[in-house]
């Protein structure tokens, strides 16, 4: 089955999600999606991890974005947000510590985007 045929016009598989590019409020190319989180009981996505800065994927950065965060642009083949590349680089930041049950940190990640809280 090729990955066209796993699509429509609302629905895509996640192997074309990882590695979408994003772009910031003002339309430039901040990052791409590294991964998507989703919530094990519900299946919702929860996060997008954005891989940012760095060169050909080394040293890159990672943040969590809320999925709520992130619009599907059809002309530019990928996601935006409403954010600037300088207000991302304030944002929480994903690392190999990360604590995806730490509820503090995912309260500090929806808090920074102004967006509402999963629960996750």
């Amino acid at each position: 089955m090729t990955t066209e045929a796993r699509e429509t016009a609302g629905l895509i598989g996640s192997d074309k999600v990882e590695g979408t590019a994003v772009y910031g409020a003002d339309g430039s190319k901040i990052g791409s999606i590294e991964r998507v989180m989703l919530g094990k009981a519900d299946g919702r996505i929860a996060y997008a991890v954005l891989g940012f800065g760095g060169f050909l994927g080394i040293g890159d950065d990672h943040y969590p974005l809320p999925w709520d965060q992130l619009t599907y642009d059809t002309s530019l083949g990928g996601y935006r947000v409403a954010i600037t590349e300088k207000q991302l680089e304030g944002a929480p930041k994903y690392s190999d510590t990360w604590d995806w049950e730490d509820r503090t940190r995912a309260r500090q990640v929806s808090d920074y985007y102004n967006s509402p809280w999963m629960g996750y």
